[in-house]
């Protein structure tokens, strides 16, 4: 696994304590710039402010920052399109970083990715609370809203091309067998977001559908096995796992937890279990290192499959002391999946 969980051990647990509002903040804000992005004063500066947000919130705990995400992104209250959007930059984020892409284009891409659907952005919040298909209007406006979000963004003064050209064909088939390094910068960004974008709405619920699993997701984009030519969704899979951190687990022991933490062996993360084998809550979890041995992750299972209410702060600060003090952890975990 490309990042180390240990990489955050001398974070504090007080620095901690408030990184659930920190994104719930950046998440609300960015709704408010895309519903209202005219009324926004220096918008093309109000983008790169929320970009430096983020990536402050990533290079604190890369770890946290996915459990967060993907926890916001099944539970969010602020409209599925900001939602989509910060779930999209974030990973357009850390794949520009797994790839190391140039600064500027990896600027350009996850500006992107958070205002590519800028030119229906209502449209898209009222897609997710209906449960009938898109009338013709309406698909009309899907289909041209990519167009629409580049006038758009004109409109407000973005003037790189590489930024507006990725939003513009972000819906576009671009050959993924071909070398990222071989092609333009503008097919490789789109490629890359493409691939974000189908993966994030896979997993985001709506009104018409439950969310699917972060690994069936997965699965329906690039099929039962992860191909090592497709770059992007290989390097997705590698960066932050099968079952990312913040996704919901059936262990083979019959138990269902939650993911923590990535684990320097792919897609064997350290996991907390959550409901026992007859489905009981636990009152203290159990932690269990799947990298170890037993239990082993059975199946991923999607957010509307588990009813329960997590303290995220308690989840975020048990992950990060298994990371931190994982020689010492015996009396914390119970099981055979101690660490």
């Amino acid at each position: 696994m490309s990042a180390n969980p240990s990489s955050s051990n001398q974070r504090t647990e007080g620095e901690y304590e408030d990184l659930l509002s920190l994104w719930s903040d950046l998440e609300s804000a960015l709704s408010v710039l895309l519903s209202r992005p005219l009324q926004v004063q220096d918008f093309s500066a109000k983008v790169r402010q929320f970009d430096g947000w983020l990536q402050d919130l990533v290079a604190h705990d890369i770890d946290a920052a996915l459990y967060l995400m993907f926890q916001l992104a099944s539970t969010s209250t602020v409209g599925y399109s900001a939602s989509h959007a910060l779930v999209c930059g974030t990973l357009c984020h850390i794949m520009a970083i797994e790839l190391k892409l140039p600064q500027r284009e990896r600027d350009s891409l996850v500006r992107a990715a958070l205002t590519m659907n800028i030119g229906m952005t209502g449209l898209q919040d009222e897609l997710a609370e209906q449960r009938e298909r898109p009338t013709a209007t309406q698909q009309e406006a899907i289909r041209s809203h990519p167009e629409e979000s580049v006038v758009l963004l004109q409109r407000l003064f973005i003037s790189d091309e590489l930024w507006l050209d990725v939003v513009g064909q972000h819906h576009a088939t671009v050959a993924d067998r071909v070398k990222l390094s071989d092609q333009d910068p503008e097919d490789r960004l789109t490629r890359i977001l493409s691939t974000i974008d189908r993966y994030a709405a896979m997993i985001s619920p709506r009104k018409s559908r439950a969310g699917r699993s972060a690994t069936d997701s997965v699965r329906a984009i690039v099929g039962q096995e992860v191909d090592q030519r497709d770059e992007v969704s290989y390097t997705l899979v590698r960066s932050i796992g099968l079952c990312p951190p913040g996704t919901f687990v059936k262990l083979d022991n019959g138990e269902t937890a939650i993911v923590l933490r990535r684990s320097d062996k792919a897609n064997h993360p350290l996991v907390a279990s959550l409901l026992d084998q007859a489905g009981t809550h636990r009152t203290q979890p159990n932690l269990y290192q799947t990298a170890s041995g037993k239990p082993r992750i059975q199946s991923a299972l999607a957010r509307s499959a588990v009813s329960l209410e997590l303290n995220h702060r308690t989840m975020v600060r048990l992950g990060l002391y298994a990371a931190q003090h994982s020689a010492g952890l015996r009396g914390l975990i119970t099981g055979p999946g101690s660490l």
